[in-house]
């Protein structure tokens, strides 16, 4: 489930919650508003909290406040699961204000049609929004993805097998395609 959103423009403060949970992937910092989840970052130690939390400040207009009412609790109940290794499609509800235009299409697209334990090629998910020429594109709008493993740009690979990028680092995108039994899990 999303909800459609408008980024905020500066126009209306927005209220967000945040909590950093442990995953295994290391430690993510999670951010919701009323309308759904908003923000996923990975790698989530103390300075990069603090560059999320200035981050979201000045996007939101507010100043985000530790979870304080349970916006989060389904988020991380669903997210505590498909850690565990129960395939989960992790649909939340999703505050989509921090993308917008080609960005937010290739995402929506990306987490309507790519279910858990599949993946998908640049080219194919551009070829799916009708603008087959647009693989490099589709790459940027997975870097700049606020929703990483619930928005799935994990499952994005090149259309020759290889990985491709990711914000999270390649390990973490190894670690994920074999959590959802994509790739072999490493040895060690």
């Amino acid at each position: 489930m999303d909800i459609e959103a408008e980024a905020t423009g500066g126009t209306r403060a927005v209220p967000a919650e945040w909590t950093v949970v442990e995953s295994g992937i290391g430690p993510l910092f999670l951010a919701a508003t009323e309308r759904g989840l908003v923000r996923v970052e990975f790698h989530a130690d103390a300075a990069r909290r603090a560059r999320m939390l200035d981050r979201l400040a000045g996007q939101l207009g507010a100043e985000p406040v530790e979870c304080a009412s349970g916006l989060l609790a389904e988020a991380i109940r669903r997210l505590d699961r498909y850690f565990a290794g129960e395939p989960d499609d992790l649909a939340l509800p999703l505050d989509w204000s921090l993308t917008t235009g080609f960005n937010r299409q290739v995402l929506r697209e990306l987490a309507a049609t790519v279910p858990y334990g599949t993946v998908v090629g640049y080219g194919e998910l551009a070829r799916r929004l009708g603008q087959p020429g647009a693989a490099q594109a589709v790459g940027a709008a997975m870097g700049a993805n606020p929703l990483p493993v619930v928005v799935p740009c994990h499952r994005v690979v090149e259309s020759d097998g290889g990985l491709g990028g990711f914000g999270g680092g390649l390990e973490t995108k190894r670690q994920l395609l074999a959590l959802e039994g994509v790739l072999p899990a490493p040895l060690f």
